[in-house]
């Protein structure tokens, strides 16, 4: 076997760093493939949570919405078999909000009210079962209580001095996909006018 020439021996060593190189590109690219898609994961995923979250908080405020619905409701309102959230609540539990939370799980001790797909209808109590929507399937619902009887501030002089006192409600809406752990909820507080002592 003829001994390898300077030449020859240089041409190797040049193809070996060439490999070397192509290896090193190669893996670089990959690394930077892997990173993009696992980013690109990353992003998807957060973008759906906050869209969940989105419909889920929509929903609180239509159940939020439901209960002032009927709140107002004439139809309602004139029943004596039927009450709205806010007479249901006065005629209940009194909220101890030191001790107590006006929570989503717990519907024990608070007027409940639901909100499905068949929306709002006048001189009826929103008790049904059913999905607020279905695509996807998001759970609406609400929790009244009563808080307290006081003082009413600015006007109760002008209206009927002492003879008017303001009842306090606080109304959680709350929201959730079927499936997930928690729900999205807000609260409104709600005061409305009514006789001292009812």
């Amino acid at each position: 076997m003829k001994p390898l020439t300077m030449k020859q021996l240089r041409m190797q060593h040049q193809r070996g760093m060439v490999m070397v190189l192509a290896l090193l590109v190669l893996m670089s690219l990959t690394v930077l493939g892997v990173s993009a898609v696992s980013s690109s994961l990353m992003q998807s995923k957060m973008a759906g949570s906050t869209e969940r979250r989105s419909f889920s908080f929509d929903v609180a405020e239509a159940a939020i919405a439901g209960v002032i619905f009927e709140s107002e409701d004439q139809v309602l309102l004139s029943s004596t078999a039927l009450n709205d959230p806010l007479s249901d609540a006065r005629s209940g539990n009194q909220i101890d909000l030191a001790a107590e939370q006006l929570s989503c799980f717990e519907d024990v001790n608070w007027t409940n009210r639901t909100m499905t797909s068949g929306g709002l209808t006048t001189g009826t109590q929103h008790q049904g079962a059913g999905n607020y929507r279905s695509t996807p399937e998001i759970s609406s619902w609400s929790r009244t209580a009563f808080v307290r009887e006081q003082s009413c501030i600015g006007s109760s002089n002008v209206i009927g001095g002492s003879n008017v006192s303001c009842h306090v409600f606080m109304v959680k809406g709350c929201g959730q996909i079927q499936g997930s752990s928690y729900a999205v909820a807000n609260t409104l507080n709600v005061t409305v006018f009514g006789p001292v002592g009812e």
